[in-house]
């Protein structure tokens, strides 16, 4: 019930099946009151020709001759029946032969009955009348006129009618509906096309939505493209104001640093580290606020390859004084979407504090996983040799100023950076034991 087309094509097709199913109800009602008024009009036909054709016989009793009643009366099992009965006579048609129908009780005279009798498997509908003629001599030979039809012809031809209804209304819905879901197609192609086009900005492919849009999609889409315009010159405009803070505090605690390192005495000493701690607060938080744009939408998506290969030779001669080898697993193709600048940042974090514990191993590997949503779909792992990190202590790496040795040089703002960037990404980071013997450091990207 996501998608607006299914929704529609639902809320279309049950009304239509609830129309269909009351029309079928409807024709199948008059079709039946249709069979039952034609089997009526028979079995009325048959009894005036029955009652016209009835004579007088000499052995007392009345029956009419063969020759002038119906050939189905003469036929045996045609599914038409008749009886003449009195008190002392009766006359059957050469139909009701080999079967036993009950025609029901002898009417007085004018009276009139009409009922179902069971024949075997057979239904059977009777229509009764009581009669006397005119020119009964004694006026006491009451006659009861029985007439009765088979009902399975009928009930036949009802199935069928119905199977054949259920049929055509069948495929006229489905052929409605092809139509409908077609058209409802054909109406949301600009829909689908803004969708795709979203998409194509959110993964980096596309800096704007193109145009050519229905008037009622034209609005959203030269709003979003706008908002996009807009909120790149809003993140370049912040950006360059940040830089300029930095550069205007860099300066002066800078030239403090200076000044008090230069002086003896333990309060000044104590001064210096304070002023060494804001100096890297400082730097964390500018660099931290400037991440906050690498999550614009639009952006072009980065290679990944070439940025590992770059920072491996550049650490390798850091720690050129360290047996160290990184390795690098790589899927071709693999691309961050985002700034550059931030996932060199992050990668560098990583790689870095991997380089700093492992004894002579450093393994990346990068991977893209299709199934995976937009902001997870690139699955970066760094890992080491090294001790690794307690359970204890895997979350509080991430905070800021932590560090597990203090006895390593460093401040304890690398992890909190990463962990920074990736929040300000909507990915993950996950931080287990690796199958080298030290930390296994897993983080989910936007990517493709």
């Amino acid at each position: 019930m996501h998608s607006l087309s299914r929704r529609l094509l639902i809320s279309v097709s049950v009304p239509l099946a609830l129309f269909f199913g009351v029309m079928m109800v409807v024709l199948d009602t008059g079709f039946r009151a249709l069979s039952d008024r034609t089997m009526q009009q028979l079995l009325d036909s048959q009894m005036v020709a029955l009652v016209a054709a009835t004579e007088p016989q000499p052995t007392g009793g009345y029956a009419p001759p063969l020759h002038d009643i119906d050939s189905r009366l003469r036929t045996p099992r045609s599914g038409l029946f008749a009886q003449v009965r009195s008190i002392k006579h009766q006359w059957r048609s050469p139909s009701t032969a080999g079967s036993s129908i009950d025609f029901g009780p002898l009417l007085k005279e004018g009276g009139k009955s009409f009922s179902y009798a069971e024949v075997g498997h057979d239904r059977v509908a009777i229509e009764s009348r009581g009669i006397q003629f005119s020119d009964d001599p004694d006026d006491t030979r009451s006659l009861t006129f029985s007439v009765g039809v088979s009902l399975s012809p009928y009930e036949e031809q009802l199935w069928r009618f119905r199977r054949q209804l259920f049929g055509w209304f069948s495929g006229l819905m489905l052929l409605l509906l092809a139509v409908l879901a077609a058209l409802l197609r054909w109406s949301l192609a600009p829909v689908r096309r803004l969708e795709r086009e979203i998409h194509e900005v959110e993964e980096g492919r596309s800096e704007i939505l193109g145009g050519g849009y229905p008037r009622e999609l034209s609005g959203v889409a030269t709003n979003l493209n706008a908002l996009l315009v807009g909120e790149r010159k809003r993140v370049a405009r912040y950006r360059d104001t940040l830089g300029n803070l930095a550069h205007s505090l860099k300066t002066p605690l800078a030239v403090m640093q200076s000044s008090l390192s230069s002086d003896a005495g333990a309060s000044n000493g104590t001064f210096g580290a304070e002023i060494g701690r804001m100096t890297d607060i400082i730097a964390h938080q500018l660099k931290r606020a400037a991440a906050s744009g690498g999550a614009l939408l639009g952006q072009a998506p980065v290679e990944v390859a070439q940025l590992a290969v770059d920072l491996r030779a550049a650490l390798l001669k850091v720690y050129a004084g360290k047996d160290l080898a990184i390795e690098l697993s790589i899927a071709p193709g693999s691309q961050f979407v985002g700034d550059r600048g931030d996932f060199m940042e992050l990668l560098g974090n990583l790689v870095d504090n991997a380089c700093k514990w492992c004894r002579s191993h450093v393994r990346v590997t990068v991977r893209t996983d299709e199934q995976a949503g937009a902001r997870e779909r690139l699955s970066l792992v760094v890992e080491d040799d090294g001790p690794g990190i307690s359970e204890e202590n895997r979350a509080r790496v991430l905070q800021r100023g932590v560090r597990t040795d203090e006895n390593v040089p460093g401040h304890g703002l690398g992890l909190a950076m990463v962990r920074d960037t990736v929040d300000l990404y909507g990915g993950s980071v996950n931080i287990d034991a690796s199958p080298l013997g030290g930390a296994r450091f897993a983080l989910r990207l936007p990517g493709r």
